[in-house]
């Protein structure tokens, strides 16, 4: 009998936690059953330049990354990386410089539809300028098999927030969609206050989460808290990726925001990447993949 990639995936035993995020079933006709299905993966928090504690490693798991990626049975429709591409530096020659080699990197994926958002780390010092030049917009919109993508940009700003220009523009892209469109949310900070006192919020998340509120059938992936979470504002679910240069610890589980020192015996735990099935007629299935140590 023929596996389909859920059940490849359960026999294989691949990744860790597996969560399934189910939105309310659309009132219209608009998704019938034999709607199509697909995948795609998420990346986030990659920061490439990073180098030293607590990561040794740093220039060796993104390439691990994508060489796990590449390596999946079934390659996947699309991959959205979700913000700090690249880690910070004042030197904007060096900005550059870790923007061009992260994509030359990313550009051995077997998969060429990739969808990039900047991280703080990316664009904050110069209102993402240099992003732009090797990625274009910071904000945008595209379809994908009866699913409306939104990426919003919550880090250009250097203040976190998204800006009115930007809510003018999700409200009008909103107004356009069907009462019972099929959204996901991409983004870098949380838009809701997880834990402000880390900067792990949005200065005006909450304008965003209102314009988004009167949809029924809405999720929000993003990065930046470097760890798994899950988190629902009424009926809309936020799920945070992991990172690909080193863990952070649960919110407000200790008085500072110090990264998770390294373990020799384990040296890529807490590290990985995602992979959501998009099933019909509004479910998500996620599988958490790690970074392999070989």
């Amino acid at each position: 009998m023929a596996l389909d990639r859920r059940q490849f995936l359960k026999l294989a035993g691949i990744g860790g936690a597996v969560v399934v995020s189910g939105c309310a079933r659309p009132s219209g006709d608009s998704y019938s059953a034999d709607a199509d299905e697909f995948f795609f993966v998420q990346l986030s928090d990659t920061h490439w330049g990073f180098r030293g504690a607590p990561n040794p490693e740093a220039a060796n798991t993104l390439p691990k990354a994508i060489a796990a990626v590449n390596a999946l049975e079934t390659q996947p429709d699309f991959i959205v990386f979700t913000g700090d591409l690249t880690h910070t530096t004042d030197d904007p020659k060096e900005r550059r410089r870790r923007l061009a080699q992260f994509k030359e990197l990313v550009a051995a994926l077997k998969v060429k539809d990739l969808r990039f958002m900047p991280g703080e780390h990316d664009g904050s010092l110069d209102r993402s300028e240099a992003f732009q030049e090797f990625f274009g917009a910071t904000h945008y919109t595209f379809d994908h098999k009866g699913v409306h993508f939104v990426a919003l940009d919550n880090v250009s700003d250097p203040a976190a927030r998204i800006g009115e220009e930007q809510l003018a523009w999700l409200k009008r892209d909103l107004d356009a969609q069907p009462a019972d469109a099929r959204i996901v949310v991409l983004t870098h900070r949380p838009l809701f206050p997880l834990y402000p006192q880390w900067d792990w919020a949005t200065g005006d998340g909450d304008r965003a989460l209102e314009l988004l509120m009167p949809r029924k059938n809405v999720t929000v992936f993003y990065g930046h808290i470097h760890q798994e979470h899950h988190f629902k504002t009424a009926h809309i679910e936020h799920h945070a990726a992991k990172s690909l240069v080193f863990p952070l610890p649960a919110p407000g589980s200790q008085p500072k925001r110090v990264p998770i020192a390294w373990d020799p015996e384990h040296p890529y735990r807490g590290l990985g990447f995602r992979q959501i099935e998009a099933e019909a007629p509004v479910e998500y299935k996620l599988t958490e993949l790690p970074v392999a140590k070989a």
